[in-house]
């Protein structure tokens, strides 16, 4: 099951799991020079304390070359208008302004009250996966849905416009496509947004929208709230939403564990820790740019180059737990960095943790002989994503 070999080292996977390469990588040079899909070349980095490192340091590692997909190959007006507002393409202290216009709505105190909402987001899409099947897909029914519709009344987006958006984002992530058919999803996208955005601006709602809108609207101009409201859409929903899919599957490949969480829920929020540890759905954190020549592994990179921290190989470093391709649900707390690390940790990890914690033991709690209706070795993987998952999980019980 192991992925094609034309897919660089940092998106290669066997299944579940890292490919070995990307693990002797990480154990034997710490730093490798690759080409991405993009044609870029970059220093992969691989060790756990690596890749913290780059995350953490804002002052020689920048994060002004992470732009968005196909951004570099329009004219620079059209770049800084798709770059505005993507928190990801910024430092301190610009970086500091946008977040700390969004950090209230992702407090813990703020995601605590949303949990009786997504109880009902989550029972629902159970009801509809029971309805379906069995055999029912899994992903379609359940883990895509489930976090699209969070996101959608968190933000004010239509749910109805879920198909349309889920499909953008899928191109926009799919590095098999030309550059130039990115580029046209990004603008697609954005003109969405912009009609969304300008609703708000004429009459803002009760969503994280229209408190942008009411709170700051002399603060950020109509490029940044569009960027905003695109990152967290997108960001919202695939990445959570692969999570349960492929979290799901870790569970079925490993039936001890599946039944130890089903029979003890209190394992949640280690189990939850450990999926994220051992999946590392996002590939890697976007390159950073080298402001200085700097030491990392042992290996000297120049002054402007890009560097690639991979989560996936820092993930599964044995520096950060004990028999790290084993997925052992009650292991104690590890550092691991699948939300990322630094200023750019992920934004709405709250809001993920308490999506998977409430999705995961619902689904289990109803379907406790959930199984795979299909062979796993005919699962279609979605190997050219910029986040891995599968396209469908067909399940029965």
């Amino acid at each position: 099951m192991t992925q094609a070999p034309n897919l660089p080292l940092s998106m290669r996977r066997d299944g579940l799991d890292p490919v070995g390469d990307l693990g002797r990588a990480r154990d034997d040079e710490g730093v490798l020079a690759i080409t991405t899909p993009t044609g870029q070349s970059v220093y992969l980095v691989c060790r756990h304390q690596d890749v913290r490192e780059v995350l953490s340091d804002t002052e020689r590692f920048s994060s002004a070359a992470s732009v968005i997909p196909g951004a570099e190959m329009s004219d620079k007006q059209e770049a800084a208008r798709m770059s505005a507002g993507q928190l990801i393409s910024f430092d301190p202290p610009e970086h500091t302004r946008l977040r700390r216009m969004l950090a209230p709505e992702f407090t813990m105190r703020r995601i605590r009250e949303l949990e009786p909402r997504i109880t009902e987001i989550v029972e629902a899409a159970l009801d509809d996966l029971e309805a379906a099947g069995p055999p029912a897909d899994l992903v379609a029914h359940f883990a895509l849905p489930v976090p699209s519709l969070v996101i959608c009344e968190l933000l004010g987006v239509p749910f109805a416009d879920r198909a349309e958006f889920q499909d953008r984002a899928m191109r926009l992530l799919d590095t098999s496509l030309s550059l130039e058919t990115r580029i046209v999803v990004q603008r697609e996208g954005r003109a969405y947004m912009a009609d969304l955005v300008a609703g708000a601006q004429a009459d803002p709602g009760d969503n994280l929208l229209g408190m942008l809108v009411r709170d700051h609207g002399d603060d950020l101009d109509t490029d940044e709230l569009i960027g905003i409201a695109e990152l967290l859409l997108l960001a919202g929903h695939e990445t959570t939403s692969n999570m349960l899919g492929l979290g799901t599957l870790a569970l079925l490949r490993h039936p001890g564990e599946f039944a130890a969480l089903r029979d003890d829920p209190d394992l949640i929020d280690s189990a939850v820790e450990e999926l994220l540890r051992w999946l590392s759905v996002v590939h890697w954190m976007p390159p950073r740019k080298t402001v200085v020549d700097v030491e990392l592994a042992g290996h000297t990179i120049p002054a402007g180059s890009l560097v690639l921290p991979s989560l996936v190989a820092a993930n599964r470093d044995h520096t950060v737990a004990d028999d790290p391709d084993r997925l052992k649900l009650a292991r104690p707390a590890t550092r691991h960095v699948a939300l990322g690390h630094g200023v750019h940790h992920c934004l709405g990890a709250p809001l993920a943790r308490m999506e998977m914690r409430i999705a995961f033991l619902a689904l289990l709690r109803r379907f406790p002989a959930l199984a795979l209706a299909e062979p796993y070795e005919s699962l279609d993987f979605r190997a050219f994503s910029v986040v891995y998952g599968v396209h469908a999980l067909p399940v029965t019980w």
